[in-house]
């Protein structure tokens, strides 16, 4: 390591040059609002100077500049940069840096090179200005950090550093810095002096720099509906409303009488009690819950919102059941099946139904099938019976007619006499209107002269 001589005399010229620059720029202010940098792009021509960095190193850093030591123009290695600079603050900015040249690199272990090879380098610097970018002439100093590529070499740095800033043309200007730049890894980099100077431009939109306004007049606002929202925020100045709603009064979307905020329902109309709400239907059934005797069964009005009851739960509801309070089969239209073979007694007995030639009045010989009929009702209280009665053409329609309603009247009395209710018999006289067979034949008109029975419920 080197040791830096102190030379006070070097150090009072160098702060009597800062202050005289400062005094210069504090006589260009042109406004008193303190402005960012905007970003800018600059292009610099840089010099690589390892010969005056050696010296000090070797010799002192008194002894080069009291016998002028510092390296010539010839000594340095000649380069571009590029630099990219924005602010953080009015005070402090932003600067990266990538610069090539050619050069003999000296490394401090190794045999010096015999030829120029490319050199790349680049750093991140922080750029402390004394003054903001409301001056014309900006001083700043600087420290980062760096890195290079020499051949295969890669090597990093701290550089730090004093710059001069001229800003002639707004944002566009002049940039001449100057760094020390001191190696982290010395097997691969070296000290070295870093000097650039060119010039920088705005990148990106331009914007307008704000300008102070002039002082506006104090106007109390007014509050035309004493809401305590001034009109100027009211957007209903002339009633009284909420600041929630910008002044206006809390709205009533569904126009059912109850605000928006304690409305559950704001969109649909409904009442206080579901606080907004309309009155549920919880079934879906077009009935509401408050109507609805079946609130969880969808139903039919006519039935007060409950389903159309099935008395006798055997899945034919009453409205299409024959028989609502016996339970019977859908395919008989909810009445019970009547099994074939009391249909086929039924049948039996009718067709040996006998009576007195020209007569209602049953012989003996009808008994027997009559009385299968009989046990037939008894055993089903719920059974009812029809009895038709037909006569053939022999006589008059009309005499015929009562014939027939007789006939059948008459099996009707002798199954009442028997014991079975009046009321679940009907009986039909037909007359001769309903023939099975030629009435121009004794055997016809023995056919059309008939009783026929029919079990139902």
């Amino acid at each position: 390591m080197f040791t830096v001589k102190p030379n006070y005399l070097f150090m009072k010229k160098l702060l009597a040059f800062v202050l005289a620059i400062y005094c210069f720029t504090v006589t260009s202010l042109s406004q008193s609002i303190n402005i960012t940098r905007k970003p800018s792009l600059g292009i610099n021509f840089t010099f690589t100077d390892f010969t005056t960095a050696n010296r000090i190193r070797t010799q002192s850093l008194s002894s080069v500049f009291r016998d002028k030591k510092w390296a010539n123009f010839k000594e340095m290695s000649p380069g571009i940069s590029v630099t990219y600079a924005q602010g953080f603050n009015p005070w402090v900015d932003f600067a990266a840096t990538l610069n090539g040249t050619f050069l003999e690199y000296p490394f401090r272990n190794k045999p010096a090179s015999t030829d120029n090879n490319f050199l790349l380098e680049g750093d991140a610097s922080a750029n402390f200005k004394l003054v903001t970018e409301n001056y014309w002439v900006i001083p700043y100093a600087s420290a980062g950090i760096g890195a290079h590529m020499y051949k295969s070499y890669y090597g990093a740095f701290v550089p730090v550093g004093i710059g001069l800033r001229i800003n002639l043309f707004g944002e566009s200007g002049v940039n001449i810095s100057s760094q020390y730049r001191i190696p982290v890894n010395y097997e691969t980099s070296n000290y070295h002096f870093f000097h650039s100077i060119g010039v920088y431009g705005p990148i990106g939109e331009r914007k307008e720099e704000l300008k102070p306004l002039p002082p506006v007049p104090v106007v109390q606002p007014k509050d035309s509906d004493g809401d305590g929202i001034t009109d100027d925020k009211d957007k209903c100045p002339t009633v009284a409303g909420v600041a929630k709603y910008d002044g206006c009064p809390v709205p009533d979307t569904d126009k059912d009488g109850i605000n928006d905020d304690d409305d559950k329902c704001p969109t649909v109309p409904g009442v206080a009690r579901y606080q907004g709400c309309p009155i549920p239907d919880t079934d879906k059934d077009g009935i509401n819950d408050e109507e609805d005797k079946c609130p969880t069964v969808p139903g039919v009005a006519r039935y007060q919102g409950c389903p159309v009851p099935d008395t006798d739960g055997d899945g034919v509801n009453d409205e299409e059941d024959k028989c609502p309070t016996v339970p019977g089969v859908p395919e008989n239209q909810g009445c019970p099946a009547i099994k074939e073979e009391l249909k086929n007694k039924v049948d039996f007995a009718a067709r040996n139904i006998l009576y007195t030639t020209n007569s209602y009045k049953l012989l003996p010989g009808s008994n027997k099938g009559l009385n299968e009929v009989v046990k037939i009702l008894q055993s089903d209280n719920n059974l009812k019976l029809s009895i038709d009665g037909y006569a053939d053409s022999t006589g008059t329609a009309e005499k015929n007619q009562t014939l027939s309603e007789k006939r059948a009247n008459a099996v009707k009395d002798y199954f009442v006499k028997k014991g079975i209710d009046a009321s679940r018999i009907t009986t039909t006289g037909h007359g001769q209107d309903m023939p099975i067979a030629d009435n121009k034949t004794a055997a016809g008109r023995k056919k059309n002269r008939r009783v026929e029975m029919k079990l139902g419920y």
